[in-house]
């Protein structure tokens, strides 16, 4: 058994603290607090009304993968969708990053066959037999990296606009 440490006494009543001791007070300050549980009521914007809808296979499949991508839960994403018109609501990210990637991968090749044409262009060239058939080519492939770069400048600011909604 624990030996009670008599501090000194205080106030008029002589109070006795020990290190098991503890004050009536605080047992009354207990009961009249209740235990809090759970989250707090809300006061202002509480949701008392319920719309029941029904979705087919594809439009549910649809929104979970709209769940998925966007990291919101179903309600908020039919909340959005319906209550406010003009939010971009999907930032498809994945999409414009392919789109780009694929585009930067024909503007490098593009970019590889304008630059073995123009090698094989100057070699023919100190040799003076130089054809007609290789700036053709040369033009074609000018022609095409143009508008690759058209392309992908259209999508950055796609993907700019997206992401400013």
């Amino acid at each position: 058994m624990p030996t009670k440490r008599i501090l000194p006494q205080s106030g008029a009543f002589g109070d006795e603290k020990t290190r098991n001791s503890f004050s009536l007070l605080d047992d009354i300050g207990m009961e009249e607090r209740k235990k809090q549980v759970g989250r707090p009521h809300l006061k202002n914007g509480k949701r008392t009304r319920k719309i029941s809808v029904r979705f087919s296979e594809e439009e549910f499949s649809s929104i979970v993968s709209l769940e998925k991508l966007l990291g919101l839960k179903k309600t908020d994403i039919i909340r959005k969708r319906v209550l406010e018109v003009n939010v971009q609501l999907v930032f498809d990210g994945r999409t414009v990053l392919e789109s780009i990637d694929q585009i930067g991968l024909e503007l490098s090749r593009t970019g590889n066959n304008i630059n073995q044409l123009a090698r094989y262009a100057n070699i023919l060239n100190k040799q003076r037999v130089l054809s007609p058939v290789i700036f053709t080519r040369y033009n074609k492939e000018l022609d095409k990296h143009s508008l690759l770069l058209k392309s992908l400048n259209m999508e950055i600011r796609r993907m700019l606009r997206l992401m400013r909604s």
